[in-house]
């Protein structure tokens, strides 16, 4: 089971906030004979009955090594990888990296940052740490 993020807490407290239920925590996932896991499955039920729930994976990362350049590195390349796995066994679930509102301002809005998430379509949620809610959301 891996080590939670510094601010799991905070991120569950802001999706069930904005209407989420936590369904997973941690979400497993598997392909090939190998267990990953994502920090948080979330489920959103949608008003009309005849339509399914929004489901989603949130990987949570709080860029607190001494260099943003790597955690961004680390972070875009386990979305990427649970991105790819639940592409293929798990399509109807959106896989979304939390990360604090000044890591979204200061790494993800500079030049590379918006190359990355264009490139490869990052979603994103941009939280307020210390509000513990959800500021943004970026699909």
């Amino acid at each position: 089971m891996p080590a939670r993020d510094v601010y799991h807490d905070t991120v569950v407290k802001a999706l069930i906030a904005d209407g989420w239920t936590i369904t997973h925590d941690p979400l497993k996932i598997s392909y090939g004979g190998e267990d990953l896991y994502v920090d948080l499955g979330a489920e959103r039920m949608t008003i009309a009955a005849e339509k399914n729930g929004r489901k989603i994976a949130v990987e949570i990362k709080s860029f607190v090594s001494p260099s943003p350049l790597h955690d961004l590195e680390q972070a875009v390349g386990q979305y990427d990888i649970y991105n790819t796995i639940l592409s293929a066994t798990e399509p109807d679930r959106q896989v979304y990296l939390a990360v604090p509102l000044r890591v979204y301002e200061n790494v993800l809005m500079d030049k590379l940052g918006q190359l990355l998430i264009n490139s490869l379509k990052l979603r994103l949620i941009a939280f307020d740490e210390e509000e513990e809610r959800i500021v943004k959301w970026i699909t």
